[in-house]
């Protein structure tokens, strides 16, 4: 079973749901935007992926920096929570296959677990 955090109006993410069902793979589609994340969620899926939250964390557009998110010495909890009350600052897609999981960007990451 393979499992893409998805976000529709991402080209990278469109483009790496497209390579898995080209590899004929049916994926389980989470559209994070609209169902939100979890903090024990997004831990298990770094953990898995071998991310820190500031790795994971989408700085393109304003908001990560609005947020103050940006600046040095903000530590993983603040941005975790910053991450469930505002899901668009997760970098994307994530993708969880049996070879493992993977922040897909670029998509070609998705060869290292497909």
């Amino acid at each position: 079973m393979v499992v893409i955090h998805h976000n529709a109006a991402c080209g990278t993410s469109r483009n790496a749901l497209a390579a898995i069902e080209a590899a004929g793979v049916r994926p389980v589609v989470i559209e994070y935007l609209k169902v939100g994340w979890t903090r024990a969620q997004l831990l298990g899926l770094f953990a898995a992926a071998g991310l820190t939250p500031r790795a994971a964390l989408r700085v393109k557009g304003a908001l990560a920096a609005e947020l103050g998110l940006t600046e040095a010495g903000v530590d993983d909890e603040t941005i975790l929570a910053a991450m469930v009350a505002h899901p668009i600052l997760v970098e994307r897609p994530i993708v969880c296959a049996p070879k493992g999981v993977r922040l897909c960007r670029p998509v070609e990451r998705l060869r290292e677990i497909l």
